[in-house]
């Protein structure tokens, strides 16, 4: 098991990395939007490029951010039974259901999304408005994200079997936010 609890910690690293760039993306975007807005209504200057450039960082930051949103365990789920089992039985729960739901979805999304980008790159796709991006990049963002996704998804897996087994402690502990 203790081979696998290091797989999982690379796993959750490389996600923390990915989380911080996602971070980064928020700023970057809300820049890059204010910027662009400014110069369109100070100048009666536009460019679609920078349009497409902040579509591009929202779509990294939501694909992306969805495997470092599920390490930290503040993803979104059903509860209608989870806050009313023991913390042995959520562990149960979030095992059975990344293993048999959150996984196959992901691997299947990432595979059937593959063809989309591999199209746009065979072809070196372009944006089909003036002044736009080559659109293979952000395609390729698709297959990517759900693959980091279903592998956040094994590493949650490893801590699970390992918490259940009473190698680890983890904090599952889930909050009901407030609304």
């Amino acid at each position: 098991m203790r081979p696998l609890l290091v797989f999982s910690s690379a796993i959750d690293l490389i996600n923390e990395k990915i989380g911080y760039i996602c971070n980064f993306l928020v700023l970057a975007a809300c820049i890059v939007s204010a910027g662009n807005a400014m110069i369109r209504y100070a100048f009666g200057y536009s460019s679609n490029g920078w349009l497409e450039l902040q579509w591009y960082m929202f779509a990294i930051l939501v694909m992306f951010g969805a495997s470092y949103t599920f390490k930290r365990n503040e993803h979104v789920r059903v509860e209608i039974f989870y806050l009313f089992l023991s913390e042995r039985g959520q562990l149960w729960l979030d095992l059975i259901g990344t293993l048999f739901f959150l996984i196959p979805a992901c691997l299947l999304l990432s595979y059937l999304s593959w063809p989309f980008f591999h199209q746009a790159y065979a072809v070196n796709e372009y944006s089909g408005n003036a002044g736009g991006l080559i659109r293979w990049p952000i395609k390729f963002v698709i297959p990517a994200g759900f693959v980091m996704l279903a592998l956040q998804g094994v590493s949650e897996v490893i801590k699970r079997i390992a918490a259940l087994q009473n190698l680890v402690t983890i904090d599952a502990k889930y909050e009901r936010p407030t609304q």
